[in-house]
């Protein structure tokens, strides 16, 4: 003891640095820790809390919160406060019972979020973008997109419950914590509705309310889960929108079409409780059957007729005018109107049944041709000008075509088709009525005399001139044709290989030999200029032609040959 008071009396350095560590491992600073303290005092709405430090602190009541309204905390009791300053100014030690609950929340959450826990919470303000909410002291973020499941307007009914939240992130450093209410409810949904989808199988009848009506269909409340009626399952027959069969509210008995265990998705039908019309349709519609419908819809394509409730064919826009080949379908035929039409094709796999809406109405083509029969005198109205003929508008709503070689005997078709206007009404002959292909040729240039003489006139000594036939004598054979001289003009020219023969396998420079005599028709002939073209090939399709005018068509049984045969025979006796 005496080396003890020794060594007080004239410490040295080391013996003051023991002094110095000896005092702080008595007591603890504390600071910026929670401690345990006791309140040693309570003044007015402050409590006096002694935590070991050489001063106390001071804490407001209402920290306390209901403890120290109903009068619970007194002196004697041992609470938990947070040590923000060992002294402050007024030499008081700075305590916070709220700073202390809070970090005892943030420990408590910690766990919680490391173990996916739900959490309890007090929705109490509302901030730009969500909301606070109260998880025991700690304060959490609530995005307003994760309130609930479906948007809602009015979050007042939410607020001060107590209501269990799941945290999504937390981050100590910052102070930040974000949970959501939406995420606890869709487990809560999912939940029940598996339980419930346990109970449903495919195939039963249930009954529910509707929900919801888009445009593709009706959500049904079966219970706690929602099923999609389709707007095609809703009736056998075409249904444009739901509203037509279905409103928001209304009880309906639907089956249950197909259930997904994993999405809980679940596909309802109203249809499938009746009877399907499609069952005997072969029987009921046969093909060539005439029926009446409504039109329901108009399509580019064609048009859809109702025949009954559930049933409908289309009448595609090829089948709805004989005459009218490149008019929309919303022309001819509009929607609630009433039609004839005629079954064409029933399909009942794929549920398809073709119509005809012409069919009811008698084939033009065939009505012309057993009015007009072939050489039968028509009127008309030029329709059209081509390139290779003309159009004529005929009775029947039908056209007919003259094509250029039928315009006139003596002068080219490109030229004479000139002298022709569109709305001109004109006389022509019917040369020919092609029922499958509803074709009708005409004839202008049969009306008046045949000119067969004059049209091929051999020019002996006479002017040289355009559709003339004259004589050639062969005087060299090349590979792409033959050089000839005109015998009565004393002209040179050359007959192209395409041009010696209308068949293909005579068009055959070797089979023509120096020193022989051809006939052929001048095709072109430029007296300026001098330059003369003449062809064989076209002698022979004159040759035809007249043949066919003077001796009858070749339907009458006659064959080419014998046509041609008569007619070179009939100039031989000329």
């Amino acid at each position: 003891m005496s080396q003890t008071v020794a060594q007080s009396a004239n410490p040295s350095r080391d013996d003051f640095a023991a002094l110095l560590e000896e005092s702080f491992s008595d007591g603890h600073s504390g600071e910026g820790q929670v401690v345990r303290g006791r309140v040693v005092a309570v003044e007015k709405d402050m409590a006096i809390i002694d935590v070991g430090l050489k001063v106390e602190g001071r804490v407001p009541l209402k920290e306390f919160g209901a403890k120290a309204k109903d009068g619970q905390l007194n002196v004697g009791d041992t609470v938990e406060v947070y040590v923000e300053r060992i002294e402050n100014a007024l030499g008081e030690a700075m305590l916070s019972r709220d700073k202390a609950r809070r970090e005892e929340s943030w420990v408590r959450l910690e766990e919680k979020f490391s173990r996916s826990e739900r959490v309890e919470g007090i929705i109490f303000n509302q901030v730009k973008g969500g909301f606070t909410v109260d998880l025991d002291g700690a304060v959490a973020f609530l995005p307003r997109s994760q309130v609930d499941i479906r948007p809602i307007r009015d979050v007042t009914p939410l607020m001060h419950t107590p209501q269990p939240f799941e945290i999504l992130k937390m981050d100590r450093r910052r102070g930040n914590i974000v949970v959501s209410r939406r995420t606890v409810l869709e487990e809560s949904r999912a939940e029940q509705r598996s339980e419930i989808v346990q109970n449903l199988e495919e195939g039963q009848v249930v009954e529910g309310v509707v929900k919801n009506i888009t445009d593709y269909g009706a959500f049904v409340d079966l219970g706690g889960i929602d099923g999609l009626l389709h707007v095609t399952d809703m009736a056998w027959r075409r249904v444009n929108h739901p509203t037509e069969i279905l409103q928001i509210g209304q009880t309906v008995r639907v089956q249950i079409i197909r259930i997904n265990q994993e999405t809980h998705r679940i596909s309802l039908g109203m249809k499938q409780l009746e009877s399907d019309p499609w069952g005997d349709i072969g029987t009921k519609y046969p093909i060539g059957k005439k029926i009446h419908g409504t039109v329901t819809n108009i399509t580019d394509y064609g048009a859809f007729v109702e025949l009954e409730p559930g049933i409908e064919g289309l009448i595609h826009v090829s089948e709805m005018s004989w005459t009218k080949k490149n008019v929309h379908p919303g022309k001819i035929l509009s929607t609630s109107q009433q039609a004839d039409v005629v079954v064409l094709e029933v399909d009942p796999s794929k549920r398809r049944i073709s119509l005809g809406l012409k069919q009811t109405l008698e084939n033009p083509w065939e009505a012309f041709a057993r009015n007009h029969p072939v050489g039968t005198q028509v009127e008309g109205e030029v329709k059209n000008k081509t390139e290779f003929g003309l159009f004529i508008g005929l009775e029947g709503d039908v056209d007919g075509m003259v094509h250029l070689s039928d315009l006139d005997w003596q002068r080219p078709g490109e030229q004479v088709i000139e002298e022709y206007q569109r709305g001109q009404m004109v006389q022509a002959q019917v040369l020919d009525v092609d029922v499958e292909k509803e074709r009708i040729s005409l004839g202008i240039k049969q009306l008046g005399q045949s000119g067969g003489g004059a049209s091929n006139e051999v020019s002996t000594g006479g002017e040289l001139r355009k559709n003339a036939v004259v004589t050639c004598e062969v005087i060299a054979i090349k590979d792409g044709g033959i050089e000839v001289k005109l015998v009565d003009f004393g002209f040179d020219t050359f007959i192209k290989r395409n041009d010696l023969s209308r068949d293909r396998d005579e068009q055959r420079p070797e089979r023509f030999t120096v020193g022989q005599k051809v006939d052929a028709r001048v095709i072109a002939w430029d007296k300026k200029t001098k330059k003369l073209q003449v062809s064989i090939k076209a002698l022979e399709i004159a040759e035809e032609k007249e043949a066919v005018a003077q001796y009858g068509s070749t339907d009458s049984g006659a064959s080419l040959g014998d046509i041609l045969g008569a007619a070179l025979k009939g100039r031989g006796d000329e």
